[in-house]
């Protein structure tokens, strides 16, 4: 560190004494010695800091932005702490992972933390335990050091977008009174949604390298669950969409399916039928974000995909586990693959994003309005879009790769001297067709190719070597790329 600090000031100094000799060499020389000086300046900075100055100069705010958004429907109040100090806590002893739909004891926990701790991959799970998930929610919230913040992914996305004091906020969700206590000035709640008690998740982070017993964690991450009934019956979906008429929003913000998978079948069909009806009556010139979260049902994500929710929405959000637990759901490519082995292959993610929006997104001869899809993994993020429908696709990236350096360090501004880059120098964009290999340039992060009428915008992240909460990173990712993505009028 200290040679290329050495480095940089000689240089530095050089090109200075060049000014000074400036008027006694002749302009050709002049130019060429200062170019290859300030070539050697930008090489011996870090590919960080590189990167951070070239995402500056790319995030620019849209022409025509947001001003009103409503978000809905899942609000809670996370309760976050270490999910080994917890589960010690609760006397569970070490053993082997095995994953769990849905939980039913502190078995069932114990054994799933364990399964995705190892893998480092994030979870979401329903505890179906009245009795059990309230002694654990207890335990958790008395723990030493556990703390409350607002939880749910339409919570989290609208508590992000209202830091944007330009913005008017509108949130539906079960809101208690510690939530709406916890809630930004600038979030409007209507009295229709707010409740007595609060709805409480209960998250279980783990840091790299930290260890239980025999496993231990390749990346920080988090494992959530929570005994979470009116979320998990979208109990508030139909005040959110009743409330758009008078708040006359220009983008709606949707998340929360997952939660219903906690419902029998049955329940879980009627509702989401009821749901696609309420998401009907949303105008069709309002663009309709959909979050998506952890399943476990792969014919819930099937009806989600094929026939209910996917043709009504503009653009959906989604992480590396969601993106390849729809691929399998829906028999799509790569669906043989059972997990991810390490960084997630950028041509087998691009393949899966790709066939998505072919299939399943607007062209002239379906009726769906899908022409956006942000997908964000640990070490790098991918926009796609469908040709002709948005806009500032570069900046709005850039932003999410931005907003989780800044949010999983929790610094204003990304410190080079606490995040690495994790993502692939060098990919191939398909491992299906024909592929394009793409060398990464530090001083150019955000890269571009197309394929049949879709666009694809990549930019590495700059990953926090010592995550203070992982917690919410994903919302924040997704309401920093809304942010800055403009919908073209059509």
């Amino acid at each position: 560190m200290w040679q290329r600090s050495v480095c940089v000031g000689l240089l530095a100094l050089a090109l200075g004494y060049l000014c000074l000799l400036g008027p006694e060499l002749p302009p050709s020389a002049l130019r060429h010695l200062s170019a290859s000086l300030l070539g050697g300046l930008r090489r011996a900075r870090s590919l960080e800091g590189r990167m951070v100055a070239a995402w500056q100069a790319a995030i620019v705010r849209p022409a025509r932005g947001w001003a009103r958004v409503a978000v809905g429907v899942n609000a809670c109040v996370d309760v976050v702490l270490s999910g080994v100090k917890l589960l010690e806590a609760l006397g569970l002893e070490p053993g082997d992972g095995k994953n769990h739909a849905v939980l039913n004891s502190r078995q069932d926990l114990k054994e799933a933390f364990a399964y995705f701790m190892e893998k480092g991959a994030a979870a979401e799970r329903f505890f179906s335990n009245t009795e059990s998930f309230h002694h654990i929610a207890r335990t958790a919230s008395e723990y030493p050091g556990a703390q409350l913040y607002v939880g749910g992914n339409a919570a989290l996305i609208g508590q992000k977008l209202a830091t944007n004091p330009d913005l008017k906020i509108l949130l539906c969700g079960p809101v208690g009174p510690k939530l709406h206590e916890l809630l930004d000035d600038n979030v409007i709640v209507p009295p229709e949604s707010m409740q007595e008690r609060d709805e409480f998740h209960l998250i279980l982070e783990y840091q790299a390298g930290e260890e239980w017993g025999q496993v231990r964690a390749p990346n920080a991450n988090r494992f959530i669950f929570s005994h979470d009934l009116s979320n998990g019956a979208l109990n508030m979906l139909e005040v959110f969409v009743s409330s758009l008429d008078e708040f006359q929003p220009d983008l709606v913000v949707l998340s929360g399916l997952h939660m219903m998978e906690g419902q029998s079948k049955e329940m879980r069909q009627r509702r989401l039928m009821e749901a696609v009806a309420s998401i009907s009556d949303i105008p069709t010139d309002i663009p309709i974000h959909l979050e998506l979260a952890s399943m476990t049902d792969q014919d819930f994500m099937s009806n989600i995909m094929h026939q209910q929710v996917f043709p009504l929405v503009n653009s959906i959000g989604l992480n590396e586990q969601e993106l390849l637990f729809l691929t399998q759901s829906a028999s799509g490519p790569h669906a043989s693959l059972a997990s991810w082995s390490g960084v997630p292959d950028v041509g087998v993610v691009s393949d899966i994003l790709f066939w998505i929006l072919k299939e399943h997104g607007k062209t002239t001869e379906r009726a769906s309005d899908l022409t956006r899809i942000h997908f964000h993994t640990l070490a790098y993020h991918i926009l796609v879009t469908v040709d002709g429908y948005w806009g500032n696709q570069v900046a709005a990236v850039a932003a999410g790769a931005r907003a989780a350096g800044t949010q999983a360090c929790a610094t204003e501004t990304i410190d080079t001297s606490k995040v690495f880059l994790k993502a692939p120098l060098e990919f191939v964009t398909s491992q299906i067709e024909a592929p394009s290999k793409i060398s990464l340039n530090p001083d150019e992060p955000v890269v571009h190719w197309h394929r049949e009428g879709i666009s694809f915008h990549f930019t590495p992240v700059l990953v926090c070597k010592d995550p203070v909460r992982t917690v919410g990173l994903g919302d924040a990712i997704s309401a920093e790329g809304l942010l800055y993505s403009e919908v073209y009028p059509q």
